[in-house]
């Protein structure tokens, strides 16, 4: 039988959500948690990969088993085995070709960013952080030049294994609340580092650097050597998946990561 799960998880204590042989990722601690429930050993596939430091509040995986438990078991049962930092949030059970990467017709993100002239102390770890006061509304204008269907060379990363750097950037917004300013992203389907190379240069023409014009133009150089360099992890969060309706998965709507 195959499972659903939606799983939190605040990335900062591990090395990124695939599994590697420290065994200290966020793959490998909630497989662990779970072949305690199952009495065998589990494997998940996730919707998307997470760079070490990067949360998600609504990140969606699933797993074969043979072990036949109450839905009850595989959220708080494996909640009791895991730590603070991951936490199931549901269980489904989906038909055999229900696949959480393959199956999933959009992602999103948010991008948490502290804008005050000191440091962050308590949301260190989950805030991203700049100390020059940002022109928000240039950076919307030039973020207008991101939605839609492009090629986003020009965000990323050379490590990047997806076949075509084409996505469809659904929507893109911008927005203060107090020293914070949140970038929302919805898309298709994303490149390696896309949206912390987005940021990066949306924070170049917050601060002056570029005109908001840039952003269009480095859209249509596709050249990563003249964006700006990758923001830091720690303030992204894959804030959701979305599946088509037949799959029948819980709806979930998690609380936005806004300190």
């Amino acid at each position: 039988m195959r499972v659903a799960l939606g799983v939190a998880y605040d990335g900062s204590p591990y090395e990124g959500w695939q599994s590697q042989r420290s065994r200290n990722t966020v793959q490998d601690v909630l497989e662990r948690a779970l072949a305690t429930i199952a009495g065998a050993t589990v494997r998940v596939t996730a919707a998307g990969r997470t760079d070490a430091g990067v949360h998600a509040l609504a990140q969606v995986v699933h797993f074969d088993t043979d072990a036949e438990r109450p839905l009850s078991a595989w959220v708080r049962g494996t909640n009791a085995a895991l730590p603070d930092a991951i936490a199931v949030q549901w269980a489904s059970m989906v038909p055999g070709d229900f696949h959480a990467r393959f199956s999933a017709e959009g992602r999103a993100y948010r991008y948490v960013l502290y804008n005050h002239p000191v440091r962050p102390s308590v949301f260190a770890a989950r805030v991203g952080w700049c100390h020059d006061p940002l022109d928000v509304e240039a950076m919307r204008e030039g973020a207008r030049a991101l939605e839609g269907e492009h090629d986003f060379g020009a965000f990323r990363s050379s490590e990047c294994q997806a076949k075509t750097p084409v996505k469809t950037l659904q929507r893109i917004e911008i927005r203060a609340a107090g020293p914070y300013i949140l970038f929302d992203f919805a898309a298709n389907a994303f490149l390696h580092h896309m949206v912390r190379n987005i940021v990066g240069s949306l924070v170049y023409v917050g601060k002056g650097r570029h005109p908001p014009a840039w952003i269009g133009e480095l859209l249509e150089a596709r050249e990563r050597s003249r964006a700006a360099p990758t923001f830091a992890a720690h303030g992204l969060y894959l804030s959701g998946v979305r599946y088509a309706a037949h799959w029948n998965l819980p709806a979930f709507s998690p609380m936005m990561p806004c300190p």
